[in-house]
């Protein structure tokens, strides 16, 4: 069971009650600050060491403020396991940067190492992190394949980039589909139902945007830059200077457009996942603004470069308060009966695999 001193009291109506369920995250930047000032200066001093001790600090902070239905998350996560993972981590970097400085043929076996095991890693990652999340005591877990990790993590992506892309909205369904539909809560299985042709949709959305502010920049500022050199006067010092000055302008402008997209692409993208996914007969609800979230992207940005960087932890806080608290379980029935059933089910499923799950690439 919990520890009453981890989650917030929960009243009994909140137990009891049906239909929706509103996210909510409690976490403060001040507060955050001073895990975040810690942890980066132990991690300093520890040559990275400490890293594996702060993410665990810090994603039980985030997963114990996170609360729905009058009680939050809770995180169990192994430094000593992360830690393994940093440790992995660092050799492949150090490998391959070794191995391109040696040889083309090296760096490419190193490449080809890396590429075969990496959808391992990622699973054994995923297998780490759900397993070591609970909430109300009854603990989270994946049963996807290692099969399927090297389908969604391998194969895709290589099909991805031999269609240019073009099947890219095909893997990410894919790849979202297998996150969600093998992961649990306790014996309750998660569902999801988003199809590719969505995916698509989403795509093509965001990138009929992109390509309209394109077309719109480049009638507004590249007019100019175009008569310069139709006028043939680049010689010239005054016109180069000019040149310079509408070409930087028109990259500027282009960058603060794929800015301000981004927004746009997350935002759908995370109402598509999560208004297709279930927890048995209980539905979940995301209603982001992709206006709120470049405000607050846009915000941040502006905070930290004005801070040198001291405003970071305020930043991910915005941020994961709005991303929480747009979401909403809609229950299909008392929450609290569900959660005493899943953990009555769960209890029976043992900890057979735990030996297995020592390892997080801390992704």
């Amino acid at each position: 069971m919990t520890d009453a001193s981890v989650f917030p009291a929960a009243n009994e109506s909140d137990l009891q009650q049906e239909g929706p369920l509103r996210f909510s995250f409690s976490g403060s930047g001040g507060e955050y600050f001073r895990i975040w000032i810690v942890n980066l200066l132990l991690s300093i001093v520890t040559l990275g060491i400490y890293s594996a001790w702060a993410k665990v600090r810090r994603t039980k902070y985030f997963y114990g403020n996170t609360i729905v239905a009058g009680s939050s998350f809770e995180y169990h996560g192994n430094p000593l396991a992360i830690l393994k993972g940093r440790f992995v981590a660092v050799i492949l970097i150090v490998a391959y940067n070794i191995a391109l400085k040696s040889s083309g043929m090296v760096a490419l076996l190193m490449i080809i190492a890396v590429a075969l095991a990496a959808p391992w890693l990622i699973w054994k990652s995923l297998q780490f992190k759900l397993h070591n999340s609970s909430y109300r005591g009854i603990r989270f877990g994946f049963r996807g394949s290692l099969k399927q990790a090297y389908i969604v993590y391998l194969l895709l992506p290589f099909l991805s980039g031999l269609t240019l892309l073009l099947a890219a909205p095909f893997a990410h369904q894919r790849l979202k589909r297998f996150q969600h539909q093998e992961s649990r809560f306790g014996a309750t299985h998660f569902s999801f139902d988003a199809t590719v042709g969505a995916f698509y949709k989403s795509y093509l959305t965001v990138f009929a945007i992109w390509l309209a502010g394109f077309v719109v920049i480049s009638f507004l500022l590249g007019g100019s830059l175009f008569g310069l050199i139709m006028s043939g006067n680049m010689n010239s010092a005054a016109a180069g200077a000019t040149s310079a000055l509408a070409i930087f302008t028109f990259v500027f402008a282009m960058y603060v457009w794929m800015f301000l997209v981004f927004p746009i692409f997350a935002t759908l993208i995370q109402n598509l996942i999560w208004n297709h996914t279930q927890l048995g007969l209980h539905r979940f609800q995301s209603d982001m603004k992709w206006t709120r979230v470049a405000y607050i992207a846009i915000t941040n940005i502006i905070g930290i470069i004005c801070t040198l960087g001291l405003f970071m932890p305020f930043a991910q806080i915005r941020y994961m308060k709005y991303r929480v608290e747009s979401m909403t379980l809609i229950a299909d029935g008392s929450l609290d009966h569900f959660v005493a059933a899943t953990q009555a089910e769960a209890s029976a499923t043992g900890e057979g695999m735990a030996d297995l799950l020592d390892f997080d690439l801390s992704l």
